[in-house]
């Protein structure tokens, strides 16, 4: 662990030496007519260049005059060849005057942004629209939190998940602890649930409305429409696939090729379902996504089997299975554990450097703020772990050679209170990871 800690503290300073700028979330480029512009004659049609193709969202653009009417006529759509460049049509024999054009576009990471832009048609006077093409969301306070909440929720629900790899690589007797089963249950419906939430959260959240719209039928439609829409669904297909397996897979005395082939599937459908994390978050603003999606899978995965058996090591010392050598399992643990650690802190440096806009984001920026409290959580982590191991070592005796059970020599309430501070660091690390998926990076 001291090497894991020394590596963490080298990946921090290279974070701090090589950040490099980076986009985070779809921005407008330009847009026709110009935010304040002066015309002689009404135009035919509104558009808006964007950093990123976003696809076609409908609703997205809206043309309003001073009376609040709307004027625009038709769907959104691609007025040319450029495809981050979207437009909607406007009314015929527009009257002079001032017009406002509203925006909100869902970026990849599928968070909003919107803002507005004014022009005038005519010598009339220009209402100008104060902040006009900014990155501002608009999200309503309470549907904010509740989708932090429920995110939080999910990687919990994840972490519960990884443990099936304890269970299988660390702890063969556990597939039969009804305890241990019931955590995967637990983590199954908890990511389920949380996925539901997200899904009938996310046209709210995109449109800054309230609570109260969260089963509209009109945004549960867009937000089908859209990759995130999709994204979430494939997650619940893959999630009921591995929750169909699990029974299957841990039942004792399957034959190595059925088991094996179990494995194979259960690694498939698990993939599919961090993908769908790594696939709608802040990775996907990177230029380059493959390697920004990829980072973010290993270090997701790397925390599910972490944690995941932290939870699983947890309360197999709290009530081991009769003659269980407790030996072997930690030690198999270990061996996870340590390759795991490598994993996040090498990931997350990439993620960091991929994402971050700048350097200075690091420390003035609520989501820089975030990524140092989350270093310094792994920071803190690891020591305990460290503590954790050697007690591991000085509290478990070898088997005997007659293969009797292992014999606890130290104070187990010790282990015990180790490995439970470090299931609860987890946890806290978790917030801070679903704190950061909902944060701007360059804000």
């Amino acid at each position: 662990m001291k090497r894991a800690l020394a590596l963490l503290a080298f990946l921090l300073g290279w974070l701090v030496l090589g950040a490099t700028p980076a986009s985070a979330h779809v921005e407008v480029l330009s847009s026709t007519p110009g935010d304040g512009a002066r015309l002689s004659a009404a135009p035919s049609l509104v558009s808006i260049t964007l950093s990123e193709n976003v696809g076609i969202q409908p609703g997205s653009i809206k043309v309003v005059d001073l009376t609040g009417r709307q004027v625009d006529s038709g769907p959104v759509f691609q007025p040319g060849d450029v495809a981050e460049q979207v437009g909607v049509r406007l009314q015929p024999d527009l009257p002079d005057g001032s017009y406002l054009v509203e925006y909100a576009f869902v970026s990849a990471d599928s968070h909003p942004v919107r803002g507005t832009f004014a022009f005038v048609v005519g010598t009339g006077p220009l209402v100008t629209s104060a902040g006009a093409v900014s990155a501002a969301t608009g999200t309503d306070a309470a549907v904010d939190a509740v989708s932090t909440t429920v995110r939080w929720l999910a990687y919990v629900g994840v972490v519960l998940l990884g443990g099936l790899a304890f269970l299988v690589l660390c702890r063969p007797a556990g597939r039969t602890d009804r305890r241990a089963r019931r955590l995967l249950y637990w983590g199954s419906g908890l990511v389920a649930a949380a996925t539901v939430a997200t899904f009938v959260l996310q046209g709210p959240y995109a449109a800054g409305r309230g609570l109260e719209a969260v089963f509209d039928t009109g945004l549960l439609a867009d937000t089908l429409r859209v990759a995130y829409g999709k994204l979430l669904l494939l997650r619940l297909a893959a999630l009921a696939a591995l929750t169909v397996l699990l029974p299957r897979l841990l039942r004792p005395g399957l034959p190595d090729r059925l088991r094996s082939r179990y494995e194979n599937v259960a690694m498939v459908t698990g993939f599919l379902v961090l993908l769908t994390f790594s696939a709608t978050g802040h990775p996907v603003s990177d230029p380059i996504m493959f390697v920004s999606v990829t980072a973010d899978l290993v270090h997701f995965g790397a925390i599910a089997l972490w944690a995941g058996g932290l939870v699983q090591l947890a309360l197999c010392l709290h009530r081991p299975a009769d003659g269980e050598d407790l030996t072997a399992v930690a030690t198999r643990f270990s061996r996870i554990a340590a390759g795991s650690v490598t994993a996040i802190a090498l990931s997350g440096a990439v993620l960091a450097l991929r994402i971050m806009p700048s350097l200075e984001t690091l420390w003035t920026t609520k989501f820089g703020l975030l990524v140092l409290l989350k270093i310094a959580g792994l920071a803190i982590l690891l020591l305990v772990a460290s503590r954790s191991r050697r007690a591991v070592r000085r509290g478990l005796a070898p088997a005997p050679a007659d293969g009797a059970t292992a014999v606890v020599t130290a104070d187990v309430r010790k282990l015990r209170l180790a490995v439970g501070v470090e299931v609860l660091l987890s946890v806290v690390v978790l917030a801070l990871a679903a704190l950061l998926t909902v944060t701007p990076p360059g804000g």
